[in-house]
């Protein structure tokens, strides 16, 4: 196994987004997981205050990123990884599932055939047991569909970042009402993470405070989860679960950010293409969602 990596986390509360840096020393090389850029719904301005304040980290420590990994196409924060692949010259890779969540969302925004489906605007679409490595670190991509159809964990040494599959264990799990989203398959993705040992730690995307906790948190453990979580706690079985997740997704509201969020992460955070006056615009489309 790899060594333990450090893990540092940037919080945004606007989005209730956990993004990370995992590195293996000072002076020595790290990953960049699920960053976010900055985006005001109502104005449509964007700032790269959340995804500088990885890069700063990167640099004050004297480190060389080697990737940017994305967990999943975010529907709740737009993605940093253009942005911090210029700055910091590392390769993006997501999960291969990502083409049949660009598929769906390329339909729905009514793209066209000039918008790829087949991955190309990341540098790399891992399959399931994909192997990456990071200075002493080395990692190993699961797949996790369930929440989308993309969604991996990437397990670096004793670390598991789990993107939106589970939150902390008194919040549950994520939904599955998103297309190609599926509590069935969630259940069994959340059971295949929680066969690793129960020391091995777990790092989640978002944090929400569940009620009666006062503090935002996103580290938690297998035995924590296999013990404690609220949706999916050893002898809930996967029937029982559907049906809580089912029931539960029926009352949740779209996220805020959904529209501007799948189409710039579906293009690895790159906007669409510049019209004629020079900018780039988003599309809302009208009683779709």
């Amino acid at each position: 196994m790899s060594r333990a990596p450090i893990v540092q986390a940037f919080f945004d509360e606007t989005t209730f987004t956990v993004s990370y840096v995992v590195y293996d020393k000072q002076g020595g090389h790290c990953v960049v997981i699920d960053p976010v850029l900055d985006y005001r719904a109502n104005s449509g301005r964007t700032s790269t205050r959340s995804a500088e304040a990885a890069a700063d980290f990167v640099t004050r420590n004297d480190l060389s990123a080697d990737w940017i990994l994305e967990t999943h196409i975010h529907a709740d924060h737009l993605t940093g990884a253009a942005y911090l692949k210029d700055r910091l010259g590392a390769k993006v890779g997501i999960g291969a599932g990502t083409t049949a969540v660009q598929r769906n969302f390329a339909a729905l925004f009514n793209l066209g055939p000039e918008f790829p489906t087949d991955g190309r605007q990341f540098d790399v679409l891992f399959e399931d047991g994909a192997e990456f490595s990071a200075g002493e670190l080395s990692g190993t991509v699961m797949a996790t569909p369930g929440h989308t159809p993309g969604c991996v964990s990437y397990l670096i040494g004793d670390a598991v970042f789990v993107g939106d599959t589970l939150f902390m264990p008194d919040f549950g799990t994520a939904r599955c009402d998103f297309p190609g989203g599926d509590a069935r398959v969630l259940y069994r993705s959340i059971r295949k993470i929680l066969a690793l040992p129960r020391e091995t730690r777990l790092f989640v995307c978002h944090d929400y405070k569940a009620p009666g906790r006062d503090v935002f948190a996103w580290e938690t453990s297998v035995g924590e989860q296999r013990d404690k979580n609220l949706h999916t706690h050893d002898g809930v079985s996967e029937e029982d679960f559907v049906a809580l997740r089912t029931e539960r997704d029926k009352k949740l509201d779209v996220p805020n950010l959904l529209l501007p969020s799948v189409q710039v992460n579906i293009r690895a955070g790159v906007f669409p293409p510049a019209e004629g006056n020079g900018r780039s615009y988003i599309k809302i489309p009208i009683d779709a969602v």
